[in-house]
């Protein structure tokens, strides 16, 4: 059963064709990967997703609610979290801080002192609950990725955004948030939508990977299906995907 579903989804920005009747679903308890080139309309579909961004027509629906008119604010309290390509992390806040920002989104009914320990078991299940009372500022990337992974975490979702979660790290540092998402996802029961670069990752991790070019759906299958897709290869110029 799908959790969320991109159906004819459309969205423009003047002449520029962000989503071009992108259709997808990610199924509930999965994880999906979301890849193609540079300005393929990935983040632009987080964006969607998320309310950041109004479709043109189409629509987005989650948990068989439609998604079209919701505001952001809304789409944390209804179970969708996201991290960001670029970090938004606020650098004069201690890392505890900065995940409670992403607990108070999604609680209301819960005291200051229960969000605390929450968040602070948060920070214990990324693995960097030593950072704890350490301002974000001057932390090393690795960490502070793991501390946005928290914030969004804090929220309590069922479907999970993570965008370029690989982005700037080492050979190890990717080893081992693979091992850290699939762990998330069975803990959890959380439902993951990947957007990545890093194709091993995309590969190892997704159970289906859907691709997008210049706004279009040019293919989805599983990972092995993906990789063979010729207008994949040629998508990527005889990258990694061809390799």
């Amino acid at each position: 059963m799908a959790l969320l579903t991109l159906d004819h989804a459309r969205l423009r920005f003047g002449g520029i064709v962000a989503l071009d009747d992108v259709c997808l679903e990610v199924a509930e308890g999965s994880i999906a990967g979301l890849i193609g080139p540079n300005g393929a309309g990935k983040t632009s579909a987080f964006n969607a997703i998320t309310g950041l961004y109004r479709l043109d027509s189409g629509d987005i629906r989650f948990a068989g609610r439609s998604l079209r008119r919701v505001r952001p604010s809304r789409v944390i309290r209804l179970g969708i979290a996201r991290t960001f390509q670029n970090l938004e992390l606020f650098p004069t806040l201690t890392v505890l801080e900065n995940v409670l920002v992403g607990a108070h989104a999604s609680s209301r009914f819960r005291s200051e002192r229960e969000r605390r320990r929450e968040a602070l078991q948060t920070l214990a299940e990324v693995g960097i609950a030593e950072h704890a009372a350490r301002r974000a500022a001057g932390l090393p990337y690795g960490t502070l990725k793991r501390v946005e992974l928290a914030r969004a975490l804090a929220s309590r979702p069922r479907l999970l955004l993570l965008d370029e979660p690989a982005g700037g790290l080492n050979h190890e540092e990717v080893d081992e948030l693979a091992g850290l998402i699939r762990r998330l996802r069975g803990e959890r029961e959380l439902t993951i939508l990947l957007v990545e670069h890093h194709m091993r990752l995309v590969m190892e991790l997704c159970e289906r990977v859907h691709v997008l070019d210049f706004g279009r759906t040019i293919a989805a299958g599983s990972p092995a299906e993906v990789q063979r897709d010729p207008a994949v290869i040629q998508a990527y110029l005889g990258g990694e995907l061809a390799a």
